[in-house]
């Protein structure tokens, strides 16, 4: 079962795709969002959530303040799940795109504060790396990214507008911190 940690929508149940996804545990997206909430205040923020799956952390996010939360996932059972888990949880300020994450970065469109970043452990290296240079012209300054992988994976290849924050282990599942520069 997966579950809304805390927020407005604490403790609702979210639906997750009948397969080819892997949720992100309670356990580890409890302590993400406490320290993604000591970095940054999430009320008024714009997440994206890419390879989505159930929506697990964008709808955290919207259930913890967020303003919006955009979610990208290509397997269209997973879309009609994220589509029906934001008609249940009553959240009507979501976008959800039908397609893949190389795609939906190549296109314009509107900037976000916050990036969460959950693929397939099938997804490579040099493939998710083309993906975070390409979302980073739409992240406003100061946006945080955060990356989850298998532990053995290690650390994503950053663009360089990008600053390593820090890297935390759950097991087999490894979260790593991102923040664009305010430089960059």
């Amino acid at each position: 079962m997966t579950r809304i940690v805390a927020g407005s929508a604490g403790g609702r149940r979210l639906k997750v795709p009948p397969k080819g996804t892997r949720p992100t545990s309670e356990r580890v997206r409890e302590a993400l969002f406490s320290s993604l909430e000591a970095l940054i205040d999430l009320d008024g923020a714009r997440v994206l959530d890419l390879y989505a799956g159930s929506g697990a952390l964008g709808f955290e996010a919207l259930s913890r303040g967020a303003e919006h939360a955009t979610f990208v996932e290509s397997d269209k059972r997973a879309a009609d799940v994220l589509k029906g888990n934001a008609r249940e949880l009553g959240f009507a300020n979501v976008v959800i795109a039908n397609r893949t994450a190389e795609a939906y970065v190549l296109a314009e469109g509107e900037e976000f504060d916050v990036l969460f970043a959950d693929p397939p452990y099938a997804v490579g290296d040099d493939e998710l790396a083309k993906v975070l240079r390409g979302i980073v012209p739409r992240l406003a300054a100061d946006a945080v990214l955060i990356v989850e992988r298998a532990s053995r994976s290690g650390e994503p290849a950053w663009p360089e507008e990008v600053e390593s924050l820090r890297a935390k282990r759950y097991g087999d599942t490894a979260v790593y911190w991102g923040q664009v520069r305010s430089d960059g």
